[in-house]
């Protein structure tokens, strides 16, 4: 049996010059969950471990459309952009990509055409399918026809949300299963000679097409994330433009997903559920607004305390700081949604938040996101920066990584990050750990390479001694070494410890296993 000595960071801070570091590892320290990141920012998808060396990469020719997903039996599904003469904005994607561990590209499909284009976000599903994340085009007297004010119409179409499961066929093909457009659970209060003409107050199973931020735009909602809970089978949309997330039904048949009933319950596509910004349903005011162009918006799994609450990352659009909001919805025993007594989708507010300890300094106006992991801690992608940071549920900072990946390749470290106008520098989506035990690495060799940064350097996570245990034990002597970064280390033979030295005195004392 070997004993792999790796002192990690001190186990608290990692002691290099910070004014010759840039990006890479930062800070390591105990409580960290242990897994390995995804994150794509070019054309490679990478995984890294806490160390921030590389586990895999997949390289495609595509930049990212924009999330990734590891799938259980280590597959790669990876969304990718690609160019549409009709669809345009930001988060534009249209193409989706299956990568098997050894970089072969098993599947592939372009989600774009004159009628929809992907963009943002997919979700893969337990069963093999997946939910695709699009636009849906409608003309401009389309949008007249639902409703729509037509001076609000400044780019001469729509592009609501339209979601497709497909079923995978053979190497570029696809079966579509099921679909639901927003464009069928409509309301407006503007012209009331349309069909869906009503008191948008009392209808909040239904959207206001004529509630909008800016001039009108044809992007008007702007979701930006989809997710799926099996238990519920429900499905859950993010909207930025309008500070709201929604929840519907994905029980229902595809003309039920376009009707008012059917369904687990009873709703057919309505919105079940709806928070963020009562304001959008005519309720409440900007007081009780709670989001503010926010990102991955996800139900929390497979935590101790959390399972089946909401996590958000809140970007802060128009408070100028962002945050991580956890709610849990109220529900009734049949896994529905009610109105509280001010006509309120609840809770009032988030149960859990994360900010920054001067809130002005944490900051992500666009992308990123959080995901809540299975030891109560936070991974939180501040994407703007290209940041990844791990923090604990008392908001303690264990983990701390800075992306090195800017479109060009890794960065050489030391290296300023670019921030000219037309770079979007190490810019990230999105990243999302995978625990040591996920099955897509089951019989995998995840054998550490190197830092993703050129010419990085050196820090406590390298292995710095190989010594047997009978060596250990056969010593009459501690074996004394330094580590990387300087300093003593010592083995103590009768106990099996290892003691860490800084300035003479004991730091931390850790039990071998």
């Amino acid at each position: 049996m070997k004993i792999y000595l790796c002192i990690i960071l001190s186990w608290c801070f990692l002691y290099v010059s910070s004014q010759n570091q840039t990006v890479g590892l930062f800070q390591y320290d105990p409580g960290t969950f242990t897994g390995y990141t995804l994150f794509s920012s070019n054309e490679t998808t990478y995984l890294i471990d806490n160390c921030g060396r590389l586990i895999h990469s997949w390289n495609s020719i595509y930049k990212p459309g924009l999330s990734v997903y590891l799938l259980e039996n280590g597959d790669l599904l990876r969304t990718c952009r690609i160019q549409s003469s009709i669809f345009a904005g930001g988060g534009s994607g249209g193409r989706v990509e299956r990568w098997d561990w050894n970089n072969n590209l098993i599947w592939e499909y372009d989600f774009s055409n004159s009628l929809y284009h992907q963009h943002h976000d997919i979700e893969p599903m337990p069963n093999g399918n997946i939910l695709v994340l699009c636009w849906e085009y409608k003309n401009y007297n389309e949008a007249v026809l639902a409703g729509r004010n037509p001076n609000a119409i400044i780019d001469g179409n729509l592009f609501p949300t339209y979601i497709i499961e497909v079923e995978p066929q053979g190497n570029n093909g696809i079966n579509i299963v099921w679909e639901w457009s927003i464009w069928d659970h409509l309301i407006q209060d503007f012209d009331s000679s349309k069909n869906n003409y009503g008191n948008v107050a009392a209808h909040p199973e239904l959207l206001d097409i004529n509630f909008y931020s800016g001039n009108g735009k044809n992007d008007w909602l702007h979701c930006n994330s989809i997710d799926y809970d099996p238990q519920l089978d429900q499905i859950l949309i993010s909207s930025r433009s309008l500070s709201e997330i929604y929840i519907i039904d994905h029980s229902t048949t595809i003309a039920e997903a376009a009707s008012h009933s059917g369904g687990n319950y009873g709703k057919g596509g309505d919105i079940l559920y709806r928070w963020g910004n009562p304001q959008v349903y005519r309720n409440g005011n900007i007081l009780d607004k709670r989001l503010y162009g926010q990102h991955q918006a996800e139900w929390i799994t497979h935590t101790t305390n959390d399972d089946g609450k909401i996590s958000i990352f809140n970007n802060g659009q128009g408070r100028n700081y962002s945050s991580v909001d956890i709610i849990d919805p109220p529900q009734d025993s049949s896994g529905g949604y009610y109105l509280s007594p001010n006509n309120m989708f609840g809770p009032d507010t988030a149960e859990w938040i994360y900010k920054g300890s001067n809130p002005l300094n944490f900051y992500a106006s666009y992308i990123s996101g959080a995901q809540r992991l299975p030891n109560g801690n936070t991974l939180i992608c501040h994407g703007t920066n290209g940041t990844f940071f791990e923090v604990d549920n008392q908001k303690n900072i264990l983990w701390y990584y800075v992306s090195p990946i800017v479109n060009t390749g890794p960065l050489i470290q030391g290296t300023s990050i670019p921030t000219s106008i037309n770079s979007w520098g190490n810019s990230t989506f999105r990243a999302t750990k995978y625990a040591n035990n996920y099955p897509a690495f089951n019989g995998l060799a995840l054998t550490p390479g190197p830092p993703l940064e050129l010419l990085p350097l050196p820090n406590g996570c390298n292995i710095i001694s190989n010594i047997s245990e009978s060596e250990i034990k056969s010593s009459s002597n501690p074996i004394k070494i330094l580590d990387l970064l300087g300093r003593p280390v010592k083995y103590e033979s009768n106990k099996v410890l290892i003691y860490i030295y800084d300035d003479g005195k004991v730091e931390k004392r850790i039990t071998l296993q």
